[in-house]
């Protein structure tokens, strides 16, 4: 009898459960169909415009810094420093006295010989007016001509052997380090300094593999490349290809290729130059031109199935969404990206927010902070 009443008591309570359950689950499908009514969340996002760009590849090489004419400064004479007038990193023009050697010999046998000058000076036209008379042969006559040549080329021989002793600059530069004292003995062919013009050019030699140096004729741009400043990207410096070597390396099978870059006058004496041997950063354009678009950086995504963008347009429903389509990309300017395939220019692209996009999301487009375009001149190198 107990069992029968448990199992009736069992029973009551099931059913009381079960009805329970159907009665909380009939007063929810309200609610179930209103929440399936709610809108579409829609992911806010910037948009930017495939903008048209000619772009040609470029291939970059390290350049080194070449003033238009460098000497290293050597005595041709031995002798004794009396003078020195050297001064590290100035500018010093044409014709400057930098070492005066010791000519104090070289000065008296010069007064010597100018007095030995003089008498067969004196000698000549005494003789030559005898002979007017002709109270002297012509042999003697020539025998003085002869005997004041010789003595003038005495006086010449000596005042080339002074100006020798006077170390001057052949061209306007800037004086490197010396070590060079008043009374210093020097030997024939000491090294004294060197010596970089300061002119209103600069050369930069490269290499490139020969069939980019086939390509490249005199007058032919190519952007060269200072060290950044902190935090600052180094702006380019335009430069025209002045020679290509005649021979190619057999070792590397690279050519040399030589760039002017074009100064100012006050730039030409500027201190903040790159200095004759430093390394610059070389860009040689490659190739024909070809159409290509940029687009913000952040508009790229990358993915397993390569590289695509998030094209903005409507949907079957007229409502803005976001499609995704793979993209083909070439060289990156700056902040901008080129696409060379897969985009056409005038498309919209789902910019900043476009990591947290899927293939047809609705988007609402935010007001995008304005951005700066890289130049034409840039993606063209041309």
């Amino acid at each position: 009898m107990n069992n029968v009443f448990r199992s009736a008591v069992l029973l009551t309570a099931l059913v009381g459960i079960g009805g329970a359950l159907a009665a909380w689950k009939f007063g929810a499908d309200p609610a179930a169909g209103a929440g399936a009514a709610q809108a579409e969340p829609a992911e806010a996002v910037s948009a930017a415009t495939a903008v048209a760009r000619e772009h040609r590849g470029a291939t970059s090489a390290i350049g080194t810094v070449l003033a238009l004419r460098s000497v290293t400064l050597r005595n041709e004479i031995a002798g004794t420093v009396r003078q020195v007038n050297l001064q590290p990193g100035a500018i010093v023009d044409a014709g400057s006295v930098l070492v005066a050697l010791d000519v104090s010999v070289e000065q008296a046998d010069l007064k010597a010989q100018q007095a030995q000058l003089g008498l067969a000076n004196a000698t000549l036209k005494r003789l030559e007016a005898l002979r007017g008379f002709d109270a002297i042969s012509e042999i003697d006559l020539d025998k003085a001509r002869a005997e004041r040549d010789v003595a003038a080329a005495q006086v010449a021989r000596t005042e080339a052997v002074i100006a020798r002793k006077l170390i001057r600059v052949p061209f306007r530069a800037r004086v490197g380090l010396a070590n060079l004292h008043p009374g210093q003995y020097l030997q024939e062919g000491t090294e004294i300094t060197t010596l970089q013009s300061v002119d209103e050019a600069l050369h930069v030699d490269f290499a490139v593999p020969q069939a980019v140096a086939a390509a490249l004729k005199p007058g032919d741009r190519v952007d060269v490349f200072a060290a950044a400043e902190a935090g600052r990207a180094a702006a380019p410096i335009a430069a025209r290809i002045a020679a290509v070597d005649a021979k190619v390396d057999p070792a590397t099978r690279n050519s040399t290729v030589r760039a002017r870059i074009q100064l100012g006058k006050e730039a030409a004496a500027s201190a903040v130059l790159p200095v004759p041997g430093s390394s610059m950063r070389v860009s040689v354009a490659v190739g024909q031109p070809a159409a290509a678009v940029a687009i913000p950086a952040t508009a790229l995504r990358k993915g397993p199935a390569g590289d695509h963008v998030f094209v903005l347009a409507a949907g079957a429903d007229k409502q803005l969404r976001a499609h995704q389509r793979p993209v083909q990309v070439g060289a990156a300017l700056g902040d901008e990206v080129l696409v060379t395939g897969g985009l056409a220019a005038g498309e919209q692209v789902a910019a900043s927010g476009s990591f947290k996009l899927r293939d047809t999301a609705l988007v609402a487009v935010a007001p995008a902070p304005t951005r700066t375009s890289a130049k034409a001149g840039a993606a063209t190198g041309g």
